[in-house]
């Protein structure tokens, strides 16, 4: 039985020959600031030359020694699109504005906002902003990744995931307003928020049929982002989640499935417990990154409500365990994540998020080779 086999084993929770581990495979399983450089040397591998700086909504990709090495079974292509016409300028070289108007500074490791262009917006104003034309993204950019796609799948025995090319309309419209203010605007103004995701969801659709009307059919799965709550509740209420923003998440993963029959994986921090059958219900096949240390996401309570009705992908804990646990700790919680989640299927083995830098390289080594070593049958 081969990668692909596991994988549609895995969807259809059946049990697996050979867990899939996920590492790299999208931009929600990879690796942060000095961790992949700390990783090569651990390992011996030179390490390149200092890459150019990534803008915000860009991930690096893992180095394929890396892949090989531990024998990953996912690869990812595509990524987020930033359209010729739009606000996008370079300020200096630790700051920039995006495609969406929105100011963002370098911090030594992540891309933070300074400046939110619509916070304390009016409907006039919303109405008066000027939007990126999806129009102008640059068709050889969707083009590469559509024949790298084609080349994964007709050469390579592994599971490809499209990288979402798109934000999500919750966080588009807490980093436009900021959140204290968009939140507000959920509660008093529902015109403007309404107004808002519309506007998202244009720009979404016309993006989502450009890019997997050229890859669809080279994938496995694709990817998409969107932090619905923190560490211990919902950014909202589920009552608001389902009035508001489920409408629009629902009929982009409904769009998205006219152009390809890949699983489709969302990505939300914290603890989305109330809502995952939502969630199921919007067209949800596969949830990232379970973090088992946000109230009620941990593996067994998870398992037991929602294990025959979606996959779950992550789910080792990346917060306590992985950056200051023994290598002895970190193989018996991967051995125990597995165990429990990976029963008749279901699991896509990873971390419950992308490697910070302060994660020992060893630990890191000790994970994945546990996760190969407890994932066979």
């Amino acid at each position: 039985m081969g990668r692909r086999d596991d994988f549609y084993r895995s969807l259809n929770h059946q049990q697996p020959e050979c867990l899939i581990v996920d590492f790299g495979g999208n931009p929600l399983s990879s690796m942060e600031g000095a961790s992949q450089s700390n990783l090569l040397k651990a390992l011996g591998y030179a390490i390149p030359e200092k890459a150019e700086r990534l803008l915000f909504g860009k991930v690096s990709r893992i180095d394929e020694r890396l892949l090989i090495h531990f024998d990953i079974d996912t690869r990812s292509v595509g990524m987020i699109f930033r359209p010729q016409e739009s606000q996008f300028k370079i300020i200096s070289d630790d700051e920039y504005i995006d495609e969406w108007g929105i100011r963002r500074a370098f911090s030594g490791m992540y891309w933070d906002i300074i400046d939110y262009p619509l916070k304390g917006a009016s409907v006039q104003d919303l109405k008066n902003y000027r939007f990126p034309s999806p129009s102008s993204i640059d068709i050889k950019e969707i083009e590469q990744a559509a024949q790298e796609a084609k080349r994964l799948y007709d050469e390579t025995d592994y599971v490809i995931c499209a990288e979402h090319p798109v934000y999500g309309v919750f966080e588009l419209g807490c980093w436009l307003c900021s959140f204290d203010d968009f939140l507000l605007k959920m509660v008093l103004d529902e015109e403007f928020v309404h107004l808002l995701f519309e506007k998202i969801f244009d720009y979404q659709k016309q993006v989502i049929e450009l890019y997997y009307g050229a890859l669809g059919k080279y994938i496995h799965y694709t990817s998409s982002g969107d932090d619905f709550a923190t560490q211990s509740s919902l950014f909202v209420s589920p009552n608001m989640f389902r009035a508001l923003i489920m409408p629009y998440f629902k009929a982009r993963i409904n769009h998205t499935k006219k152009f390809t029959s890949a699983a489709y994986l969302h990505h939300s921090c914290g603890s989305v417990f109330p809502i995952i059958d939502d969630l199921i219900e919007c067209g949800v096949e596969i949830l990232n990154p379970i973090q088992p240390k946000a109230t009620n996401m941990q593996p067994k309570k998870l398992k037991e409500s929602f294990g025959d009705k979606i996959v779950f992908h992550g789910g080792f804990d990346t917060q306590e365990t992985l950056p200051f646990g023994t290598q002895e700790e970190i193989e018996s919680s991967v051995k125990m994540t597995i165990d429990i989640l990976n029963e008749n299927g279901g699991y896509i083995f990873a971390a419950a998020h992308n490697i910070q830098d302060d994660v020992p390289p060893e630990s890191l080594i000790c994970m994945l080779e546990a996760a190969k070593k407890y994932g066979k049958q």
